[in-house]
């Protein structure tokens, strides 16, 4: 069956938090049901469709911003009580708007993800996780990561509470009281928990996930370990369109949309990306796209309901900045009939038109009235005050693993005007498909500290921009974004994101000892918290916090090459390893000017190893022949492309070039997603040529000619006669 929705807008309300909207059970099938929805204004809105107009069951203050809504109630009943929670508070309502708990959790950190279950509520702030049952303290776990969400599974089918966290070091901890049972390693930074088909499957252990990146998997846990059953890479399956990285996955659910009598798996995405999947191969198998929709914002919260009108299946969602609308499977050309090709509109479709286009005159009148005002006070003789509109931005700086490269993500309530991008350290901007703003580029003085200034200019209506950016590991320093919008009076605010050292490394969970690996050991009078912030100085994806215990151990992969490393550091004493010589070299650098900064002393001692060189060129020898023949190709199809249009009859061509003419434009494209790539290969093996003599004491700089011409001739040569050249004395 081919799915065909249509959206249509309910209201708007404040600026929302992920999963702060929940649709309440209907007692008949196929029934209106009644969505509600809390805001950062700390508004509680509970409301039903009835004749196309929104009907408020009712509406409350909170307070605080609301950051999570949830549905709850005794277990084997209707859950159909709300609870909020904001701040530190957790408030529960009855769906007729009748507050029945408020209960002070006591946190020192703002809830920042919630679960009930029953009589068991399920808190997280940033790294604290506590459960309460029947609001009496009952388990508490200081996380070693930022917990980005929380879920347990369903107790009716586990007959015990068994919390799920999901964490920003890439793994999901599966707890028993305070403690961990086990963790479970994932591909990505989980962001999104949601039960299999709501309930958790047959047996209630299995567990979707979504990550921010983009994945989407599934994992049955077991009594002390996990079963991954499918990753989603492109969040597409077999029927993904595309091979384009998909946004961060922020809110999932499970409703039947096909009507084919199986649930399909509804996703929203950050970028604003509103998706169904359907399982065709059986349950557990991985689905397919079966529909997609873009929204240009934020979507933070969705579900599969029945609201718009009765007997109509569709998916509830809500934007970033408070928009809450249904991608309904209702046909919108049931109120029209066409005779002779005349349209005729029902009349409760042309009472709707007219109504709105009365709410439109009377919304422009307004405007124009507040305009006339605000520019009467600003010329006035009496002294008047121009207030500056505050905005808020909901921005984000991730690291792609596939493609070695960061996406920031710009969000503003209101339409942006423009963007500016200044950085003290050489980055490249890459193309982003979404993109739909006009970049132009400002002549820099990088002497002066400054390499890149660029302006995005938005079209009319952008409330969300997005920029790709890759850096180069060894140059660190700072991104500010400057981003104005549409209001008036002119104003603008700064972003700034910090580019480490070793900014293109990722967290992982396992470590290959049998690498040949470079050792750098650092002792010195320094304490724990000092020599984690020097790490932390240098590489991403690490907590702030100081981790528990006397010594931290982390590892990581270089997204760009491959290569490993693993620190092992606490009070006094910090090991690196890597295989590749001018990791260890960056972090030499980087470490020693941090501990010169803070006047301590260090004893450094390097052990290098000489295969962990020619291991090095053995990972870049792949990547730089295919960018190599890429840019061959690319060359060549000019050249191709002429002689084609002068010849009908291409057949003589060698299969090489015949396969160039065919895929000229894919070519192209693949040049154009990856420029300066060549230039980054050359540069990464020219460092390491550096690197290697420069701890023997050797400066070789005057050799790096040498070394280019040897690369630009690599397509003629093999492996071999560059590692001769590394190897030559």
């Amino acid at each position: 069956m081919e799915l065909n929705l249509t959206r249509v807008d309910y209201m708007q309300v404040g600026l929302t938090s992920p999963r702060c909207l929940r649709v309440l059970p209907s007692g008949t099938p196929k029934g209106q049901q009644k969505v509600v929805i809390g805001d950062h204004d700390g508004t509680i809105q509970l409301f039903t469709m009835k004749r196309g107009e929104v009907q408020f069951g009712f509406q409350t203050q909170a307070g605080k911003s609301i950051t999570r809504l949830e549905l709850g109630g005794a277990l084997g009943t209707v859950k159909d009580k709300i609870f909020v929670s904001s701040g530190n508070e957790v408030r529960g309502y009855t769906k007729k708007g009748k507050q029945f708990l408020g209960f002070d959790t006591n946190l020192t950190e703002e809830i920042k993800s919630m679960h009930i279950s029953g009589s068991d509520l399920l808190v997280c702030g940033d790294y604290v996780y506590n459960h309460y049952h029947d609001c009496q303290d009952s388990n508490y776990y200081l996380a070693a990561d930022k917990i980005n969400d929380v879920i347990s599974l369903p107790a009716e089918k586990m007959k015990n509470l068994v919390p799920v966290l999901a964490c920003e070091d890439r793994l999901l901890r599966v707890m028993r009281d305070s403690d961990v049972l086990y963790s479970v390693e994932l591909p990505s930074p989980s962001t999104c928990l949601q039960l299999f088909y709501n309930d958790g499957g047959e047996n209630g252990d299995q567990l979707l996930y979504g990550t921010s990146d983009g994945k989407i998997g599934l994992v049955q846990l077991g009594r002390g370990a996990a079963i991954h059953r499918w990753v989603s890479e492109n969040g597409g399956g077999a029927g993904s369109v595309g091979s384009s990285r998909r946004g961060g996955v922020t809110s999932m659910d499970h409703h039947d949309m096909t009507g084919d009598g199986i649930r399909d798996l509804i996703v929203g995405r950050d970028d604003g990306s509103l998706e169904v999947y359907s399982y065709e191969d059986g349950d557990e198998a991985e689905p397919t796209l079966r529909f997609s929709m873009a929204c240009n914002e934020s979507v933070t919260s969705v579900q599969g309901a029945v609201v718009g009108s009765a007997g109509y299946d569709e998916i509830v969602a809500s934007t970033y900045t408070g928009w809450v609308f249904g991608a309904t499977t209702e046909p919108m050309d049931r109120h029209m009939t066409s005779e002779s090709g005349v349209v005729q509109i029902s009349q409760d479709s042309k009472l709707k038109i007219e109504k709105l286009r009365g709410e439109i005159d009377d919304l422009q009148q307004r405007v124009l009235r507040e305009r006339d005002q605000y520019q009467a006070a600003t010329q006035s003789a009496f002294p008047g005050i121009s207030a500056v509109p505050f905005f808020s931005i909901n921005d984000k700086m991730t690291l792609n693993r596939s493609d070695a490269s960061y996406l920031l993500s710009l969000e503003v309530q209101t339409a942006i005007d423009n963007v500016l991008l200044q950085s003290d350290v050489p980055i490249d901007l890459l193309d982003v498909e979404k993109n739909s703003a006009v970049v132009s580029y400002s002549t820099c003085d990088p002497d002066s500290g400054n390499f890149l200034l660029a302006t995005y200019r938005c079209q009319a209506n952008t409330t969300r921009l997005e920029v790709r950016i890759r850096t180069i590991e060894g140059q660190y320093g700072t991104l500010q974004a400057y981003i104005t919008p549409r209001l008036q009076p002119k104003c603008c605010q700064v972003r700034q994101y910090r580019i480490k050292p070793l900014s293109l490394h990722s967290r992982i969970h396992s470590f290959d000892p049998n690498r040949p690996y470079n050792v750098l050991t650092l002792k010195g009078h320094f304490t724990f918290p000092e020599i984690h912030s020097w790490v932390v100085f240098c590489l991403p994806e690490l907590p702030e916090r100081t981790p528990t215990g006397e010594q931290a151990e982390f590892t990581f992969v270089s997204t760009f090459l491959e290569t490993q490393l693993h620190c092992v550091y606490s009070a006094k004493e910090a090991i690196f390893k890597s295989d590749n010589i001018s990791t260890i070299s960056i972090l030499k650098d980087v470490l020693t000017k941090e501990a010169t900064r803070k006047k301590v002393q260090l004893d450094i001692s390097c052990e290098v190893s000489e295969e962990s060189v020619v291991h090095a060129l053995q990972l870049l020898h792949p990547r730089l022949g295919a960018q190599l023949m890429l840019a061959k190709q690319v060359s060549l199809i000019d050249a191709l492309r002429e002689l084609s249009s002068h010849e009908s009859d291409t057949s003589f061509l060698s299969p090489e070039y015949q396969y160039i003419l065919d895929n000229a434009d894919d070519l192209q494209a693949q040049y154009r997603k990856q420029p300066c790539h060549l230039e980054r290969l050359y540069g990464m093996i020219t460092d390491l040529y550096i690197d290697k003599y420069k701890f023997k004491g050797i400066n070789v700089k005057s050799r790096v000619p040498q070394l280019l011409e040897i690369l630009d001739n690599y397509g003629n040569l093999n492996i071999q006669h560059l590692t001769n050249f590394f190897q030559a004395q």
